[in-house]
């Protein structure tokens, strides 16, 4: 009982410590953006995804699982998105926190995600300061920086209106 009371303490703390954090703004506020750390992954069709061979396109990077409610809802979207604003130079990558990729290779099948995706590892997620909690999105520009970091279902709107900003008209 004590040991779990720690456990949920700990949790609490830090993940307030991220929700309390403030978010990366744009150069307009005077705040430099963060670089978005580099990682290569295997997808599920064996190619190699390396997130600066991205550099130059708006990248929506997604971290997921799929036993992730908010998860299902949001991936739609990012299927969508993939659609209407790739070849404006927009990609959008998938990373599964599960710990098998075979319910992951029959989710994306199932959702039929046109994009990108691997299987992740707590590595990674350090990497991009700890993935708590599902799902969590950050949005990148073109020069590999974090633009924002989506804690939870995000709206698609908001996504696509933080897009829109990155993307050329």
């Amino acid at each position: 009982m004590k040991r779990a009371l720690v456990i949920f303490a700990v949790v609490a703390v830090v993940l307030a410590w991220i929700l309390l954090r403030p978010p990366a703004v744009n150069h307009k506020g005077g705040s430099a953006l963060r670089p978005a750390p580099d990682f290569a992954l295997t997808d599920l069709s064996g190619n190699r995804v390396n997130l600066s061979a991205y550099r130059g396109k708006v990248v929506l990077l997604d971290f997921w699982a799929t036993w992730c409610a908010p998860c299902k809802e949001e991936i739609p979207h990012f299927v969508d998105m993939q659609n209407r604003y790739g070849p404006r130079g927009f990609q959008v990558i998938g990373i599964s926190m599960d710990d098998d990729e075979k319910p992951v290779r029959e989710f994306q099948q199932q959702f039929k995600m046109n994009y990108p995706v691997a299987v992740g590892s707590a590595k990674l997620a350090e990497q991009y300061g700890g993935v708590l909690g599902l799902p969590i999105t950050f949005v990148i520009d073109p020069q590999g920086r974090i633009v924002s970091r989506h804690i939870g279902q995000t709206k698609a709107e908001v996504f696509e209106a933080e897009i829109q900003k990155l993307l050329p008209h």
